[in-house]
């Protein structure tokens, strides 16, 4: 039987039907930003790509030393056995982990992300955000401007929370690259939630976390409302949202099983 997460359905992160890209975020306390600890399957799943393809994972830029000093004494942490602290730190935390200049480019300094959902850390390293949104264009139109003014005046120590989603064929963790076209039936996939966090916990850094859970798309049908919703949010995407989503087909696959 399918665990159904009672938090994620009482709260999905497409709302009540709003559009995919939008700022979504809010405050939260300081004791809830950084609590998740890891289960061992997730400290495994890290280590193993740690040890076999840390350079898919691990990015880091020769000036973020000073960053991941800064982080690793949030963190309580100094010592590593890897090459970068960043990657210790991630095994502290369910969450992936980006460490952003707060100001400037707000370039991405460093980051250990062992959960990719179509993307590679290896070619967003050392990029402005603007760089980094560029290949969601709506994206960077929509809330980009709002992003990067929010990183700039954002108080020190007061962290922020939002909830990001896609829907994927599988629980794989690690997709580096948008899937090929699904071939399995709809009632077979998994909305793919991605809860980020972001915090400015330096003048000049900024962290931004990624904490990913699974829910079966099929234990949408318990929930009404909640699939109303989708199918609201799902028709509202424009062509670089549905393409970044995995393409037309994908998304008149998925209205089709909620209508159904």
């Amino acid at each position: 039987m399918d665990t159904i997460n009672e938090d994620f359905w009482s709260s999905p992160p497409w709302g009540t039907g709003e559009k995919k890209y939008r700022m979504g975020l809010k405050p939260i306390e300081i004791d809830s930003w950084l609590d998740r600890t890891p289960n061992k399957k997730l400290i495994e799943h890290k280590k193993n790509l740690f040890s076999k393809s840390y350079e898919k994972v691990v990015a880091t830029t020769a000036c973020s030393k000073d960053a991941q000093k800064h982080l690793g004494e949030i963190f309580g942490i100094q010592k590593t056995s890897y090459p970068d602290l960043i990657a210790e730190l991630s095994l502290c935390i369910q969450d992936d982990l980006c460490l952003l200049e707060s100001s400037g480019e707000q370039r991405l300094l460093a980051a250990s992300i062992c959960s990719p959902s179509y993307w590679d850390v290896r070619t967003k390293i050392g990029k402005p955000l603007k760089i980094i949104h560029s290949p969601v264009t709506s994206l960077e139109d929509k809330i980009g401007d709002k992003i990067s003014k929010f990183i700039k005046q954002a108080p020190i120590l007061k962290p922020f929370a939002r909830q990001n989603w896609l829907i994927h064929g599988d629980t794989k963790r690690f997709h580096l690259t948008e899937e090929e076209e699904l071939k399995t039936h709809p009632s077979d996939w998994f909305i793919r939630s991605e809860k980020e966090t972001l915090c400015r916990f330096h003048n000049n850094y900024s962290l931004f976390t990624i904490n990913v859970i699974f829910q079966p798309l099929k234990l949408i049908h318990e929930y009404p409302d909640q699939k109303n919703a989708l199918i609201q949010s799902l028709n509202s995407f424009d062509e670089d949202e549905s393409k970044y989503f995995g393409g037309i087909n994908k998304i008149n696959s998925v209205l089709e099983y909620l209508k159904a």
